[in-house]
């Protein structure tokens, strides 16, 4: 397909990020101590009913800081701004492969078990860990406590959202004896080996070494475990495949919806209808997520994802972080048969 870009999504996005950009506050003004923040109260009070000692909680909350530099990341994140090929070349580098594989090796037990136990490969799962966190390396220098405090009572769209990751945090921090102000993450809040926001960790988190404990911070068995539970909650379909090559019109059909990240309801018949085909045969009511990806020449391509590209963006809801996740799933997946051969 050789198609030049349009220069209207990014005009798009540019206005939605301006539209949604927080009001800047003085930190200093702010305090998140329950003592003197009637909704962090309400926050403490809710979940001393749940049964966490209202002491700890209030404890906790005074020593939250708000920071204006987490709603401003928030604002403009890498998903938002970025096209294919410079997101791609984030992650796709020779290094982030090779350590992949190192990764794999390190881990080939655990990543051989969770495959076994929850149908994810070995590669997905490490490019998961690759393409988050660096397998490990960065996993973030934000305080958790700090960034969701913050954008639980002040992110201009998404408070009550992040107020419920708050308080999940909370609770985890406590059953688990954990410090709240000694753990990092992302500026969203996300946390550990996988980046689990809170709610993740408490939904989908599995102990996969057997120790009684669910670590996602410092234990990379139970993040393998954990992210195969994930992909598998929600719906991965063992020995699937992610997406396909295909070729299309030069112009993008109109009655196909392309690069969405919701429950594909497109057929893989319906697209060939509209000239969108892959080499791979696919049963005509396959469905499929239509792609187009944009290059650094200006030319785009066409892809076809199926069930299983749609699960991935459950857990980035972007379609170019699904993208990268297979891409990068694939290159360690191929160096590891080049060394094995």
């Amino acid at each position: 397909m050789n198609r030049a870009r349009s220069q209207v999504g990014g005009y798009v996005i540019a206005m939605l990020v301006a539209c949604s950009a927080p009001a800047v506050v003085a930190e200093e003004t702010v305090s998140f101590d329950p003592q003197h923040n009637p909704q962090t109260q309400q926050l403490a009070d809710e979940l001393a009913e749940q049964g966490v000692p209202n002491a700890w909680l209030e404890q906790a909350l005074a020593q939250a800081s708000y920071r204006q530099e987490v709603l401003d990341a928030m604002a403009g994140a890498a998903e938002r701004r970025l096209r294919w090929f410079e997101y791609r070349d984030i992650f796709l580098t020779e290094q982030r492969i090779d350590e992949g594989g190192v990764f794999m090796k390190a881990h080939a037990d655990a990543l051989a078990r969770a495959e076994s136990e929850y149908g994810v490969p070995p590669e997905v799962i490490t490019a998961i860990m690759g393409v988050e966190t660096y397998y490990g390396r960065h996993k973030g220098r934000h305080k958790v406590l700090d960034s969701l405090a913050t954008l639980a009572f002040h992110h201009p769209v998404r408070g009550d959202f992040f107020r419920g990751e708050l308080a999940a945090f909370l609770t985890i921090a406590y059953q688990q004896e954990v410090a709240p102000e000694s753990l990092y993450g992302s500026y969203a809040g996300a946390m550990g080996y996988p980046q689990f926001i809170p709610t993740s960790y408490q939904a989908y988190a599995v102990d996969f070494d057997g120790d009684a404990k669910r670590d996602l911070w410092n234990n990379p068995v139970d993040a393998i475990g954990s992210v195969a539970n994930y992909f598998a909650e929600h719906g991965w379909q063992r020995g699937g495949a992610i997406y396909h090559e295909a070729e299309g019109p030069e112009e993008l059909p109109e009655a196909l919806s392309f690069n969405q990240t919701v429950r594909p309801s497109t057929t893989a018949a319906e697209a060939a209808e509209q000239g969108v085909v892959t080499e791979t045969s696919l049963t005509p009511d396959t469905p499929v997520v239509p792609l187009v990806l944009e290059y650094a020449d200006g030319q785009e391509s066409y892809r076809l994802g199926e069930y299983n590209f749609y699960v991935i963006t459950r857990y980035n809801h972007s379609h170019l972080y699904a993208m990268a996740v297979a891409e990068l799933a694939e290159a360690i997946k191929q160096q590891a048969e080049a060394e094995h051969d």
